[in-house]
């Protein structure tokens, strides 16, 4: 693969600089017109500000609709109506799950996420028809982009017959994770919900990434037994837990948690939800980054079933996130962009350095080749203002330019 000159960029909106790529890092940065690269494919970055790429760690491309027209959302109130709206719906969409996951993602890329974890469900109705969907949109993009598949039972592992040999098969068949979701509220018998997952992630060598929407004191059980497996099977670095609202409510057990999150490097995903004073859902972003906990951002759902949330942008899920958060810093904001890009990677990729407050990685030379350079006067200002003709680079080769892919 030839090298590639990227031309006048602002790393983290620092002066202008030229940046020489290979295919796995960058290999050189210099003042304008000071790197000789004769072979390089030259690039203009045109004075944009030059960030690691975005890294959606929490989607679920096989329930997507971007791209099809509107339906009005029809779920109840409940998680379980939102499961079972799902369920009632899905086939009835106007494309197959490979047609609508490969179109959402290559939005993705489009707008400048090159790194995704994507849950696949895999339950008694669908099947494995939702995970070999998602598995299609990885083929079809396998050149832009880096793709993890999470095998996920939404309905539950033992609710129904047949779910673990399904999730077997899904992990024999290229699933990169396994999944879990609210084991006392959705299988009411967490024991044996995590048993199962933890056996399966330890009979094929494979991570964990665990939904957990239970909040107070519920969710801090349900993860203290996540973390006890954890502990117990020596998977420290190999497991996620995607929202843990539980953490959200400031009460006492909620340091011990965090203590024990840092210690076993547990990696947590956040959507930047909205809660409430009585209902917070909201993780401490700075605290976390304070303990050097690997913490990424996702886009969760994508005008599907569940809501009419989402649109394929992780700059706007950056705004969301700080908007969230309460924050108007600055370096707030940027460290919100951080967790948006790198703190993601970092989630999907364990040996990567960890961010801390006012970090900002993945633009030195040795990084990897996972770039996007986007539009502003500051980086501050590029979330705020969210503009096109953004600029996105996988494996040190341009992939989409002005929102188109190549």
């Amino acid at each position: 693969m030839p090298l590639t000159l990227l031309r006048n960029v602002r790393p983290w909106a620092a002066d202008a600089s030229d940046v020489l790529l290979d295919a796995d890092a960058i290999r050189a940065i210099g003042a304008p017109g000071t790197l000789p690269a004769p072979d390089a494919v030259a690039v203009d970055g045109d004075g944009g500000i030059l960030i690691p790429s975005f890294s959606d760690v929490h989607v679920h491309l096989d329930s997507t609709r971007m791209g099809l027209p509107f339906r009005p959302n029809t779920a109840g109130d409940t998680r379980w109506s939102h499961i079972m709206n799902d369920r009632e719906n899905w086939r009835s969409a106007e494309r197959s799950v490979a047609e609508r996951a490969t179109y959402t993602l290559g939005r993705m890329i489009a707008q400048g996420a090159t790194r995704v974890r994507s849950h696949a469900q895999v339950d008694a109705d669908s099947g494995l028809e939702k995970f070999e969907g998602v598995v299609a949109a990885r083929e079809a993009h396998r050149d832009r982009a880096s793709v993890e598949i999470v095998a996920f039972p939404q309905v539950g592992i033992h609710l129904e017959d047949g779910v673990p040999d399904l999730l077997d098969v899904a992990l024999r068949s290229g699933a990169d994770l396994i999944g879990g979701i609210d084991p006392c509220e959705i299988d009411r018998d967490p024991v044996r919900h995590l048993d199962t997952v933890f056996d399966l992630a330890d009979r094929h060598g494979v991570g964990v990434d665990i939904h957990l929407h239970e909040g107070g004191s519920l969710g801090l059980f349900s993860l203290d037994l996540v973390l006890e497996r954890t502990r117990a099977l020596g998977m420290a670095g190999r497991v996620s837990v995607s929202h843990a609202f539980s953490l959200a409510d400031r009460s006492p057990g909620v340091d011990r948690a965090l203590e024990q999150i840092a210690e076993l490097d547990v990696a947590l995903t956040t959507i930047a939800p909205k809660g409430s004073l009585s209902v917070p859902l909201d993780l401490p972003i700075e605290r976390l980054l304070q303990l050097g906990v690997r913490v990424g951002l996702g886009m969760d759902g994508q005008r599907d079933y569940w809501s009419p949330w989402g649109d394929g942008d992780m700059l706007e899920r950056t705004w969301m996130l700080a908007f969230t958060q309460g924050f108007s810093r600055d370096d707030l904001i940027e460290d919100c962009l951080a967790i948006a890009t790198w703190g993601g990677a970092s989630v999907i990729d364990a040996d990567l350095p960890r961010l801390s407050p006012g970090a900002r990685p993945g633009v030195a030379v040795g990084d990897p080749a996972e770039l996007v350079v986007v539009r502003g006067d500051t980086a501050t200002a590029a979330v705020m203002d969210r503009l096109p003709q953004r600029l996105v680079i996988h494996r040190g080769r341009v992939v989409a330019e002005d929102d188109d892919l190549r």
